[in-house]
């Protein structure tokens, strides 16, 4: 992907958390990355940034697009980003293929239950939330917890039948008051519960209650003169404030769900897919489609729900939908959330289709305002040269050579204002001898529309001469012997005063420097001359690499590189049989080879003497 195909898209890109892809023109994802701020994040493939490694280039230019997905936060965005490559193993990504989890923060299921961090989710009925980025942020909500609500951290079997038996006695945790001792009774299990449902509350993050419970403790805190204690707890409360303990994009409550939402206007809708698998995000897709008929979106939904599901491949028994749909199979539940993770996941879903549907106006009018910006330069060009037609088609030629060695030319073609690379040539001059520009943009103009015309291909409105009267001249000579200089127009530019000359008019025309036709006129010189001497400097180069062999007599490029690439080098190929040369490159090859070889011993020789 180049600089240029970013620029045309940039401004629709959203500034919102979220996570990309760069994908390769046959779909495989080459690289997935998280952004805090996707816009600039993407911006930073495409700038001028000297530290880029040459990996990260190589990646771009081998992507043919690139894709994204929003989230809430930038927590969100690295969780999706994990899932994603573990799941696809992109080529470009290093990070997170060890396939590292992250935490979560367990409330065991059993009597007087534990709350610990866990690596790992066990479906044994046990509550976790999470996931949770930074492991020292679970230490500081478990060290939290544990200030607030003292719970035991022993993995005792605390049924009531052994502590009825008193099988246990109180150990040091009891003693510092981190245990109200449950194990003995010390504590009821009624007590214990509500602790727990407390614990839930803050980390399902509903703080009304337990904020105000945390403010009175602080105030008597600091009434008891106790100011280090009131400090350290509201330290640890408002680290606690500040995270936001619930993904939408990784969920222990969610399990295998499909999630559709839909926007439409009266020729198009867009629906967005997201396949959530064991409570991970691990795809989002959107249709775009064409409405023929006034066709609402509870119809569009059920015709797009099966097609979506069976193109990803899905087995997911439950959907999460914006509105309830008619769909085969009873089998199917139907969720239309209102509130919690569910609900959380089809906002998200909702926001993605709503961001895809506002790139796509937004792409739409840069296209409408890149199309009249080209209309109008190229009316302005008309009416500057007086032409007959809007000069949609241009072509523009240049010369290049040194002192008349490698005479080459180039060709340079603009439709609707805009360069048309695949349609640029360069040329070989073939019939002029020493530097003569005249002659040999005789050739090349000659050349080019000679074979358009054998081809039957459209001419240009508007060819352009790198030159004055002189290189002009030479190229209506071309255009007349093809008897077609009364079909299109033709200008040369002369570099100094930027002057325009017409065939066979002595004044040139001055178009003021600040105009939009003059600037696209030296758009066009400027890449035929830029054109022309890399295609002259590309020829040189391959010149001064011609080694010894090519100055036999009767030996070619291709033999010599045939004797090269098997031997190594001139010297082994001096050193090798008759017979070895003859099964590289023939006898009729070998003769000349051990003739020239033979002739500049003879010569040594006689120099020796």
């Amino acid at each position: 992907m180049t600089t240029k195909d970013y620029k045309e898209i940039m401004h629709t890109l959203p500034k919102q958390p979220g996570v990309y892809r760069f994908i390769d023109p046959k779909g495989t994802v080459l690289y997935v990355g998280k952004a805090k701020n996707l816009k600039n994040r993407i911006a930073s493939y495409f700038g001028e940034k000297k530290d880029r490694t040459s990996k990260t280039k190589r990646m771009v230019r081998s992507a043919e697009r690139f894709e994204y997905t929003i989230v809430e936060t930038e927590t969100d965005a690295l969780l999706l980003e994990a899932t994603l490559i573990k799941k696809l193993q992109p080529r470009y990504n290093v990070m997170l293929k060890d396939g590292r989890s992250y935490s979560y923060i367990c409330i065991k299921k059993e009597p007087f239950p534990r709350v610990f961090m866990s690596r790992r989710v066990i479906k044994d009925g046990s509550f976790y939330f999470g996931p949770y980025t930074s492991r020292k942020r679970v230490g500081d909500i478990l060290d939290l917890i544990k200030t607030l609500f003292p719970l035991r951290t022993c993995n005792l079997s605390l049924t009531q039948d052994n502590i009825e038996k008193k099988k246990f006695k109180v150990c040091l945790e009891y003693h510092i008051k981190n245990c109200l001792g449950p194990c003995v009774a010390y504590e009821s299990e009624a007590a214990y519960d509500k602790k727990i449902q407390q614990i839930k509350n803050i980390l399902r993050g509903n703080f009304g209650a337990v904020r105000s419970h945390f403010t009175a403790e602080m105030k008597e805190l600091a009434e008891n003169l106790e100011f280090e204690k009131a400090q350290q707890l509201k330290e640890k409360l408002s680290a606690f404030e500040d995270y936001q303990s619930k993904s939408t994009v990784v969920s222990v409550t969610i399990k295998d769900v499909d999630v559709f939402s839909i926007v439409s206007d009266e020729k198009e809708a867009y629906v967005n897919y997201m396949k959530v698998v064991n409570g991970a995000l691990i795809n989002a897709y959107t249709l775009e489609m064409q409405k023929n008929l006034d066709e609402d979106e509870v119809d569009l939904l059920t015709y797009t729900i099966p097609y979506l599901r069976e193109k990803f491949n899905s087995i997911a028994p439950e959907l999460i939908l914006p509105f309830e749909v008619a769909l085969s199979g009873d089998e199917i539940i139907q969720t239309i959330p209102k509130i919690g993770d569910k609900k959380k996941l089809l906002e998200l879903s909702e926001k993605n289709v709503k961001y895809f549907l506002l790139q796509k106006r937004k792409e739409a009018l840069s296209r409408a305002n890149k199309q009249t910006s080209a209309e109008r330069i190229l009316r302005t060009l008309k009416d500057d040269l007086s032409m007959k037609e809007m000069p949609f088609h241009i072509e523009c030629f240049d010369n290049s050579n040194i002192q008349g060695a490698y005479p080459v030319a180039s060709c340079v073609v603009f439709k609707n204002a805009k360069p048309a690379n695949k349609e640029y040539r360069h040329f070989n001059i073939k019939t002029v001898v020493g530097p003569d520009d005249f002659a040999s943009m005789t050739e090349v103009v000659y050349r080019r529309y000679k074979r358009m015309l054998d081809e039957g291909t459209k001419l240009p409105q508007l060819i352009i001469i790198d030159g004055g009267k002189g290189q002009l001249s030479a190229a209506v000579t071309s255009l007349k012997k093809l008897n077609i200089l009364d079909q299109v127009t033709i200008i040369g530019i002369a570099k100094r005063l930027e002057e325009i000359f017409f065939p066979n008019d002595s004044i040139p025309l001055y178009i003021n420097k600040k105009s939009e036709s003059l600037k696209l006129i030296q758009q066009a010189r400027n890449e035929a001359h830029r054109f022309a001497i890399n295609f002259h400097r590309d020829k040189r180069s391959k010149d001064f690499v011609k080694t010894e062999l090519t100055t036999i007599p009767g030996i070619g490029q291709k033999t010599s590189d045939k004797l090269l690439e098997h031997f190594g080098s001139v010297k082994k190929v001096k050193a090798a049989s008759a017979e070895s040369l003859e099964a590289i490159i023939g006898k009729s090859a070998v003769k000349k080879v051990l003739a020239y070889f033979a002739a500049q011993s003879d010569l040594k020789d006689g120099e020796k003497k």
